[in-house]
């Protein structure tokens, strides 16, 4: 059966996808924020599949509101940043096929994963499972690692895209359409790897903390 996916979340179409946004979209008053945590961890990802996204995440993201209509009937979604800028984006530019960079994007997060994993998994063993940011005490149910001490994710990505000569030097797996391909040359994976490793600079957060920071 076809399959859509925002984030984790899979659809049996992207028409279901859609209605599910459009849901959203349409069960707040136009002026309000977004307040199910849900519904605000589903805008984000999608915000992340955005062409634009990095332009429209900027510093990060604080909330989501109802945009009054700008063309049309319909209202729309408006980004609310950390520095209390806000941003509309139209919902279904991010439902769009998503470009080769974000393909390669998220099949460079797929290869790394494990390394989140392994340092929260150190920290648990050290005791010191608290937010790097505001101390608080964290429990496992409530912690994010996040690159918030460091270069960003998608920067130590396009470093090493722009170190190959762009993104359409890396080869992937036909399955990288739902972002779960694989580098075609395990060197080049490897390589990759190790290049995240050099760069990656971790942190814990709770996951509010986690939610306000740009995406990563």
């Amino acid at each position: 059966m076809p399959q859509f996916s925002i984030g984790h979340r899979d659809y049996p179409t992207k028409k279901d996808a859609r209605e599910t946004i459009r849901a959203i979209l349409h069960g707040y008053p136009v002026g309000s924020t977004v307040d199910n945590e849900e519904h605000h961890l589903l805008l984000l990802d999608l915000l992340d599949m955005h062409p634009r996204a990095e332009d429209k995440i900027g510093p990060g993201v604080e909330a989501f509101a109802i945009a009054p209509p700008q063309r049309g009937p319909h209202p729309g979604f408006r980004v609310i940043r950390t520095d209390g800028t806000p941003i509309d984006f139209s919902y279904l530019e991010c439902l769009q096929p998503r470009t080769y960079r974000q393909q390669v994007l998220n099949v460079m997060g797929d290869e790394v994963k494990q390394t989140k994993t392994d340092y929260f998994e150190s920290r648990r063993a050290a005791g010191t499972l608290r937010s790097d940011s505001s101390g608080q005490l964290l429990d496992t149910a409530n912690t994010a690692v996040s690159y918030f001490q460091g270069p960003s994710f998608n920067e130590i990505a396009t470093e090493f895209a722009e170190s190959l000569g762009g993104w359409e030097a890396i080869e992937l797996t036909s399955s990288a359409e739902k972002g779960l391909g694989r580098f075609v040359d395990r060197d080049l994976a490897q390589r990759w790897f190790d290049h995240h490793h050099s760069r990656a600079v971790f942190g814990l957060l709770t996951q509010q903390e986690s939610l306000r920071r740009p995406r990563s």
